[in-house]
């Protein structure tokens, strides 16, 4: 074996792993992997390896793989008391608590190597925090006050933890109970907070539009791209699209999207040609972002920090800039496109027979949105025949599709979403329902498709290419959900679980007033989905293979399979050894910036959902209990989708006990029960737009009925 072949992550980790002698100097590091002793190159990776914790150096320059030595690294998650859990970054970690005297200077999102202090028998393992290796909030966006002595920002986010202190000349053209952002200046120590300077103003919270910019910058989201990273993206834009020999030339054919009416980065368009013996020929075209932004120059290193486009309530935070979100790459009406095709062959019965891969340049004919097409499919609108006619056959075959994904157990929760609608001003005046249309199923069916093909076939030929995985409930969750489902008469089996085992959970509870609630309890055992290097399956979906390649625009894991794919089967390449090399980097970040793109879309609409309830101060509204805490419970509001608690204090008539196994609030003495999904009716007590919260008081409880929520489930 080489010696570039031998160096890797993998293999010195197996080293330190198997090591009898315990943490290893590099020089025996060095004789394990069968390379020369001061290897340049092993020196390197030992460095980068221990600046990302995939491996820690003890006394005497040692070296040994975390889990060896009771060390764990993650990333931070703090929780309203103040204590965090580590998200370990090995998948088969259990998270670890830490309570809040033992994070040292962490902070919510932060990277740690934590070591693990104790095991309790049936709960989580308990660690203290001993080294962050990677800041996720160089700045922090919170509310300026003034004391005689030194001012001090208090966090908008109650997670990002104490009161930064503001030092007299620090705090720039700031006023008194102005929202600003912060930049770190200090992290303290155990004994003392955080030092910052005011870096920028925002103003106060009750003018237009600092609310969402709060949400903005405390989530450290990039407003602008620097104009090296415009000028590269124009330059590039600017291509004329050609059809050379490498390419299908495809603008002859009845292609379309279908997207939101507002959409103006449209990744995906479809195709669909009857064939013989009632089966058909389905193309999904994809917008080939590869071509327009090369690895390693300043647009894919901004995509790569961004990780994700994110869509806040009045805006969009584009991951590639306008010139190629919305302009070179989209795939508008009448323009002339690059993209990456995937075709398959299938019947109505969701059978495919075989699929290829091609570049192509496409004309998309039409831009529907979701309620048009909808419309189409119910014979209410009408664009022309052949249209018309591919709309309803795409649709005969997604239904297909959806059948048999159906059939294999994929668990598909479908519950609504909200919708914050604006004036003029960015002020809310309505939230809406967010109906889940046929049309909405249609392009998710061939998007799942196309996923699962990418990733099928990514994994037979080993491309350096991410995974989507979604990892089965950890056992202890299980166990707690099946302790759960005994008190409703349910079961679940003894045997390792598998999705139709929850799908069937889900539909013996059915048209029962319980089915909110199982639903929900369910749904929070739920793991996250995430991204990986490793091919380890998609629980919730029920598939062995799936991977994110439909959305290259907005997500930076499509881009990375885009490349992967392009390179190896359709140039007949190679592709380089790095790219494997830095899978695990990208996986990590792309899961991170995801997660928090995701909190940051939640907390725009939430705020307007606040701001939108400061009228209704006072008026009554029925809802259903959507959380369960010992402070209390949330309601979610039927008619406007807004979240608020009923504090346990308010609740007079009894002393009440949280029992957190039954999900619900028990009164000591008469035994009146809140429990989730509960159906109550509230009144509008009090809002407050910078602590972020509404608080109910409880009128009466009202027979269980259907609750209304939605969940977030990034697939």
């Amino acid at each position: 074996m080489s010696q570039r072949k031998a160096i890797t992550e993998k293999a010195v980790l197996k080293v330190l792993r198997s090591s009898k002698r315990g943490p290893m100097r590099p020089k025996y590091i060095a004789r394990e992997l069968g390379v020369r002793e001061g290897s340049k190159r092993l020196k390197t990776l030992l460095t980068d390896m221990e600046r990302k914790g995939t491996v820690y150096r003890v006394k005497g320059g040692r070296f040994a793989a975390p889990d060896r030595i009771s060390l764990v690294t993650g990333r931070v998650a703090t929780i309203r008391s103040g204590d965090a859990f580590l998200r370990p970054d090995e998948a088969d970690h259990q998270d670890v608590f830490i309570p809040g005297s033992d994070l040292d200077t962490a902070m919510d999102g932060d990277k740690a190597v934590v070591r693990i202090e104790r095991r309790p028998k049936g709960r989580n393992p308990v660690g203290r925090v001993i080294k962050v290796l990677e800041r996720a909030h160089p700045t922090v966006v919170g509310t300026l006050h003034r004391s005689r002595k030194i001012g001090y920002v208090v966090p908008l986010d109650p997670k990002m933890g104490p009161d930064i202190m503001i030092p007299w000349g620090d705090e720039g053209e700031a006023e008194e109970g102005d929202v600003v952002v912060v930049r770190i200046v200090a992290y303290g120590a155990r004994r003392h907070g955080p030092t910052g300077e005011v870096e920028r103003v925002l103003g106060p919270m009750s003018d237009p539009g600092v609310d969402v910019l709060s949400v903005l910058f405390g989530h450290g989201l990039a407003l602008e791209f620097s104009p090296e990273v415009e000028r590269a993206a124009l330059a590039s834009a600017q291509q004329s699209v050609d059809v050379g020999a490498d390419r299908e030339d495809l603008r002859d054919q009845l292609v379309f999207t279908i997207d939101p009416i507002d959409a103006k980065d449209h990744d995906d368009a479809l195709s669909i040609r009857p064939l013989e013996g009632g089966r058909y020929e389905v193309g999904i075209h994809i917008a080939d972002v590869s071509h327009y932004v090369p690895k390693g120059g300043v647009v894919d290193l901004e995509a790569l920090d961004r990780g994700t486009s994110v869509y806040l309530v009045d805006r969009v935070i584009p991951m590639l800039p306008h010139a190629l979100s919305s302009g070179a790459c989209s795939l508008r009406p009448d323009e002339d496109r690059y993209a990456v095709s995937v075709f398959a062959t299938l019947d109505t019965n969701g059978q495919v027979f075989e699929h290829r891969f091609a570049r192509t340049v496409i004309r998309s004919r039409h831009k529907l949105d979701y309620q048009t097409a909808g419309r189409i499919l119910g014979g209410d609108a009408s664009l022309d025949a052949e249209t018309d006619a591919a709309v309803r056959d795409l649709d005969r075959v997604a239904r297909g599709l959806r059948t048999r994904r159906d059939e294999r157990g994929s668990i598909d929760f479908d519950m609504p979403e909200a919708r914050v609608v604006l004036d003029d001003e960015g002020m809310p005046i309505d939230i809406q329902r967010v109906e889940r249309l046929d049309s909405h199923r249609l392009v998710e069916d061939f998007m799942l498709l196309a996923n699962e093909i990418v990733a099928r076939v990514g994994s037979g030929k080993n491309l350096p290419v991410l995974y989507r995985v979604h990892e089965p409930p950890s056992v202890e969750k299980t166990e707690n959900l099946r302790e759960f489902l005994a008190t409703l008469g349910q079961s679940l089996p003894r045997r390792s679980l598998r999705p139709r085992d929850l799908k069937a959970v889900l539909e013996a509870a059915a048209g029962r007033p319980e089915a909110n609630l199982v639903s929900t309890v369910v749904l929070r055992s739920m793991q996250r989905a995430r991204y990986s290097s490793a091919n380890l399956g998609h629980f919730g979906l029920a598939l062995e293979h799936y991977a994110h390649f439909t959305s290259p625009i907005r997500r930076y894991p499509d881009l990375v399979t885009h490349r992967a794919l392009v390179r190896v089967l359709l140039d007949k390449g190679t592709a380089p050894s790095e790219w494997a090399d830095e899978l695990d980097d990208v996986a990590d970040r792309s899961s991170w910036r995801e997660q928090a793109a995701t909190q940051a879309e939640r907390d725009s609409v939430e705020l307007k959902k606040i701001e939108f309830m400061e009228r209704h101060l006072g008026d009554e509204f029925e809802g259903s209990v959507a959380g369960v805490t010992s402070f209390g419970f949330f309601v979610l509001l039927d008619r406007f989708f807004v979240e608020g608690l009923v504090h346990v204090n308010a609740l007079e008539d009894d002393y009440y006990e949280f029992r957190e196994a039954e999900y619900s609030l028990v009164g000591s003495r008469r035994g009146r029960r809140f429990r989730l999904g509960d159906r109550v009716r509230v009144q509008v007590a009090r809002v407050d737009k910078e602590e972020r919260h509404v608080d109910f008081l409880l009128l009466e409880a009202l027979p269980r009925g259907e609750r209304v929520w939605a969940p977030e489930d990034r697939r």
